[in-house]
């Protein structure tokens, strides 16, 4: 294909080229450059040559002259195909006497081996007569591996763009279903401990609030009975008020269970380590699991009280996962911490699953955890294999101090 249709320049003449001093001074011209040049004529046979352009494609310039330079250089496409001279720009050129610039063929040299090309045909007119041409040619393999390098480069660039936007796509929207999903377990914490409060806590004072009106219109009727009649009311109001006492202790442990879900108290006056001793010993309890429980945290370092608390909520997801999902008989607790590391392993005996269902968009709860362990500097790291249990490693590097 033609790279430029509109023509370079008038067709070329050579007055008195034939001349002794201009044929000299053409030939110093030829020589000097490094482009290669030859000349053809209305046959497209070789008239001249220099010498850049005869070494260019592997001959010597006397072997060239006379040749067919289609037939020698320019016979074949770039997949070796014939490449015939009447489709030729360099020939179409001349013989149309209108000048062609081409960069996107070859040229073939003596060994057989090509290059690329840049090529030019100016014809060449004498006496209002096209003679033949003049064409330049420049190997422009290096330009095209660089052009070519720097496609592929371009290509790689827009490949990883579009993998990286897609990632953070998927990463964004796992981002909104899991704060979707933190929202609506908050909403059903909520929701269980306003019916706590209402079921249990509600019928408690409601029970007391009618025990009080029964004691204060029974203590306005006191006067008016006889001595006997009143002493066995007070020894009624008596146990009433025992059991109004009873009430209210069973309120005061509600109240602190519904605090213990909210926030252990352990936490808070014994530490982390000791929280999650109790954590897993409550678990296995009432989940009627076997335990394996190893703990060394002799080396441990005091951890900031946010810190302390995610620790916390991962490891009660990790049981929590167990509780609702392995089916398992036994679980191993393993608990290492020193002053540059905390590990932590949750390993069941239960039914295991498939790697994928732990990388599924809904899987929350382990979406969770990663996000706190990453906001740790740490990391969750999950092995599990259908019929043979699960593992669960929650590894966090601490900052030196």
């Amino acid at each position: 294909m033609f790279a430029e249709t509109a023509p370079l320049s008038a067709p070329m003449h050579l007055p008195g080229a034939d001349q002794p001093v201009w044929r000299d001074k053409l030939s110093q011209l030829l020589e000097s450059t490094g482009e290669g040049i030859f000349g053809i004529d209305m046959d497209g046979c070789c008239t001249f040559i220099n010498r850049a352009g005869a070494e260019q494609l592997g001959f010597a310039p006397g072997e060239v002259l006379g040749k067919n330079m289609h037939e020698l250089a320019h016979h074949s496409h770039a997949d070796g195909a014939h490449y015939p001279e009447h489709l030729c720009p360099i020939f179409n050129a001349f013989r149309m006497a209108l000048p062609c610039r081409i960069d996107t063929e070859l040229f073939w040299r003596r060994d057989g081996s090509a290059f690329a090309v840049e090529y030019s045909s100016y014809p060449i007119v004498d006496g209002g007569v096209v003679q033949g041409a003049v064409v330049t040619f420049v190997d422009i393999s290096a330009r095209k591996r660089a052009e070519e390098a720097l496609r592929h480069a371009n290509d790689v660039l827009e490949q990883r763009v579009s993998e990286r936007t897609q990632a953070l796509s998927e990463a964004l929207q796992q981002l909104r279903e899991l704060s979707a999903y933190t929202h609506t377990v908050r909403e059903e914490e909520r929701t269980r401990i306003a019916r706590e409060v209402h079921d249990e806590l509600g019928s408690l004072l409601v029970a007391l609030k009618m025990d009080v009106g029964w004691l204060d219109k029974r203590l306005g009727e006191q006067q008016q009975r006889e001595p006997v009649e009143a002493q066995a009311m007070r020894d009624t109001m008596r146990s009433k008020c025992q059991n109004m006492g009873r009430l209210i202790e069973a309120a005061v442990d509600n109240v602190g269970r519904i605090i213990t879900d909210l926030r252990p108290s352990i936490l808070d006056h014994q530490g982390l380590w000791a929280a999650l001793d109790w954590q897993a010993h409550e678990f296995v309890q009432s989940a009627e699991l076997e335990l394996d429980w190893q703990m060394d945290v002799e080396q441990a370092v005091p951890l900031p009280e946010p810190s302390a608390m995610a620790i916390f909520r991962i490891f009660q997801e990790m049981l929590s996962n167990v509780g609702r999902h392995a089916q398992a008989s036994h679980i191993a607790i393993t608990l290492l911490a020193t002053a540059d590391e905390i590990s932590i392993r949750v390993q069941d005996n239960g039914k295991g699953a498939a790697p994928a269902a732990f990388e599924a968009a809904n899987a929350y709860g382990v979406m969770g955890m990663r996000e706190r362990a990453r906001h740790l500097g740490g990391s969750l790291e999950i092995s599990s294999k259908i019929g043979l249990g699960s593992l669960f490693h929650l590894r966090i590097q601490l900052p030196k101090t």
